[in-house]
């Protein structure tokens, strides 16, 4: 059996299995690697991904559930030389120590400005409920987010 999915804009085919996690499809026969495995119980936000600009844990989520939707990750966002502009707040504010929770935090927070344009602290804080950084950057990355959120208003 195969799964057919749309990531970042180009369809791909996947020989897994319908309940592969979302993730091991993205990494193993997309190439994806920004989207990370963390825990592999939704619960570290390492695996973030959106689908139909919505956060998911990959993780957990069946590959074939997210056939109908259009998925997107880090790399769809941006590359080296044209970065988004949360990719590139997140730099400018040194937001990323080890780099191995970033992805899936920019995901979500790219999702929250979608949704909330100008987010208040809490806010943001909300939207970065279950992500875990053992670097300790939290308040830097809190700091990128609104950079990214006035520079997207101007």
């Amino acid at each position: 059996m195969t799964v057919s999915l749309n990531v970042n804009g180009k369809q791909h085919t996947s020989p897994a299995a319908p309940e592969t996690p979302l993730l091991y499809v993205l990494r193993n026969d997309v190439g994806i690697n920004s989207a990370k495995y963390g825990c592999g119980e939704a619960m570290c936000g390492a695996c973030t991904v959106l689908l139909d600009g919505k956060p998911i844990r990959s993780c957990v989520y069946p590959a074939s559930k997210a056939a109908d939707g259009k998925i997107t990750t880090l790399e769809g966002l941006g590359n080296p030389e044209r970065l988004h502009v949360l990719q590139k707040a997140f730099i400018e504010e040194q937001a990323a120590q080890c780099g191995y929770c970033s992805s899936g935090m920019i995901m979500s927070a790219k999702s929250l400005l979608e949704r909330i344009p100008n987010p208040t602290v809490p806010q943001i804080q909300e939207a970065l409920i279950g992500h875990l950084c053992r670097c300790g950057t939290h308040t830097r990355i809190v700091k990128a987010i609104q950079r990214a959120a006035k520079e997207l208003q101007a």
